[in-house]
C-alpha cells in the first residue's frame, strides 16, 4: 500500500471515530451514560452496527473513550486557565484554575457528569484512564510546589491518626510536598467538585444567586486551607 492511501485510510478512520465519539456524546446529553447503545450510534450515523464495532468492540471501550476525552479535555481548560495568569503568584493561579474548570463544567455539562457524576452501572474504568483523569489535578500540585519552592506554603495541621496516611497519599501524588499538604489538597479537591456539581445539578437554586461571586469567596477559603496565602 502507498504512503498516500495509507495516510488517507488514517484520515478517514481518525474521523469516523471523531463522529461516532460525537455521535455518542449527544446520546449522552439525551439519554445519560447508562442508556449508551452502540447500534444506536450506528443506526444514527448511518453504519452497520458490524462496521461501527470495528472502532469500538463494546460499549465499555466507547465509554472509556469518552471518559479519557473528558478527563482530557477539563484538564487542558485548567493547564489554559494556568497559563493566563503564568506571572502571578500561587493564589492567584489557584482561583483562576478553579473558575476555569467551573467554566469547562458548566459548558460540558454531560462529559462532567459522566467523570464526576453517578458510576455507570456495569462499567469498570480501565487503568488508561488514571492519567487523564489525574491531569487536572498535577495543576494544582504545580502551583502548591512553586509555593513550596518560593514564597513559601503555610503547611496545614493534621491529627495524629492521619499522619500514615497523608505519608502514602504523598509518596503516591507529590512526594516533594509535605504529606499534610498532599492530604489537605486532596479534600480541597474533593470540595471544588463539590461545590462545581451542587451548582451544575440544581442544589444551589433558591439558595446561591451570585454565583461568580460566591464561587471565588469560597475557592479563596480553599486555597487558605490548602496553605496559599
Amino acid at each position: 500500500m502507498s504512503s498516500t492511501a495509507h495516510g488517507a485510510r488514517a484520515r478517514a478512520r481518525i474521523e469516523v471515530t471523531a463522529a461516532i465519539k460525537a455521535e455518542a456524546r449527544r446520546q449522552l446529553a439525551e439519554e445519560g451514560a447508562a442508556k449508551l447503545s452502540l447500534r444506536a450510534v450506528a443506526r444514527e450515523l448511518g453504519m452497520a452496527s458490524s462496521a461501527l464495532y470495528r472502532y469500538f468492540p463494546n460499549r465499555d471501550d466507547l465509554l472509556t473513550a469518552l471518559i479519557i476525552d473528558a478527563y482530557d479535555s477539563v484538564g487542558e481548560a485548567a493547564e489554559a486557565a494556568r497559563d493566563a495568569v503564568a506571572d502571578a503568584g500561587p493564589a492567584v493561579r489557584w482561583t483562576a484554575v478553579c473558575e476555569g474548570v467551573r467554566r469547562w463544567a458548566l459548558g460540558h455539562p454531560h462529559e462532567y457528569a459522566l467523570i464526576y457524576g453517578t458510576p455507570v452501572p456495569g462499567y469498570a474504568a480501565p487503568d488508561t484512564t488514571v492519567p487523564p483523569a489525574g491531569r487536572g489535578a498535577m495543576v494544582f500540585v504545580g502551583i502548591l510546589r512553586d509555593a513550596h519552592r518560593g514564597p513559601g506554603l503555610a503547611v496545614p495541621a493534621l491529627p495524629a491518626g492521619l499522619e500514615p496516611e497523608a505519608v502514602r497519599m504523598a509518596a503516591d501524588i507529590a512526594p516533594d510536598l509535605p504529606p499534610e499538604v498532599v492530604a489537605t489538597m486532596v479534600a480541597v479537591w474533593a470540595q471544588l467538585f463539590g461545590l462545581i456539581g451542587f451548582e451544575l445539578f440544581g442544589q444551589f437554586n433558591r439558595v446561591v444567586e451570585d454565583r461568580d461571586t460566591f464561587f471565588r469567596h469560597a475557592v479563596g477559603q480553599l486555597a487558605r486551607t490548602v496553605g496559599l496565602t
